[in-house]
């Protein structure tokens, strides 16, 4: 097993399951803050051919986009057999005006933790595994969210500094709130296409900013966020 490994495979001596927790877009100047959440079960590192195919999966922010979607595809055929379930949540612009963005990526990993439970208490992901796999099957589950304590969050879980790369399970919830946000940022790109959504995925970039300053903003853009850049 490598580092990342080693450590969910730690937490899951004294849990049955583990969720990771991670965000993507919280810096970003337009579109949604997008949480994703990865679970897996000790059943994970009972599989030599998990070990192996998840072994290149690391923080998302350290992978180009190429390589990125290859792991997303890695983690797509791990769903598929059972063995992960992953999926993403968001807060909306307007989630993110009236609750500022530190409200806004609590509310969306609220929502994605939430998505994922149902996962487990229905047992949804397990579709591909033999009927028996889950007999006598420990359902203690252990949350954790790259960064400090989220507070308040309905959810006891740990914080865990640079969790991306550290920890599995948030290496792939990373990897899933990145490649989702980076799709919805280049739908919105067919929108707006002088933005330049497509490219630079609503971040702050020196194009970015000065389409901003010659055409000013869109419904898409955080209001609060563009108050350096356009004078009023």
């Amino acid at each position: 097993m490598n580092k990342l490994q080693k450590f969910d495979n730690n937490h899951l001596k004294s849990h049955g399951f583990l969720i990771g927790v991670d965000e993507a877009g919280r810096g970003s100047l337009a579109g949604p803050v997008v949480a994703g959440a990865c679970l897996i079960s000790r059943m994970f590192f009972e599989s030599k051919m998990a070990l192996k195919q998840s072994a290149q999966i690391n923080d998302s922010k350290k992978l180009s986009t190429y390589t990125r979607d290859k792991q997303y595809e890695v983690m797509e055929s791990l769903k598929q057999q059972g063995l992960i379930d992953f999926s993403t949540a968001s807060a909306s612009v307007g989630e993110i005006s009236d609750l500022n963005i530190l409200g806004a990526t609590r509310l969306a990993m609220h929502r994605v933790v939430e998505r994922i439970i149902k996962s487990i208490k229905g047992l949804e992901f397990s579709k591909k595994l033999p009927s028996d796999a889950f007999l006598g099957m420990d359902y203690s589950t252990k949350i954790i969210v790259d960064g400090r304590p989220l507070k308040p969050f309905p959810y006891e879980h740990e914080g865990v500094v640079k969790g991306d790369e550290k920890s599995l399970v948030i290496a792939m919830a990373s990897i899933s709130a990145k490649v989702n946000r980076d799709r919805e940022m280049e739908q919105l790109a067919t929108s707006y296409p002088q933005y330049g959504f497509d490219q630079h995925k609503g971040y702050g970039t020196v194009d970015h900013r000065a389409v901003i300053k010659a055409f000013g903003s869109t419904s898409v853009h955080r209001k609060l966020f563009l108050r350096k850049i356009i004078k009023t």
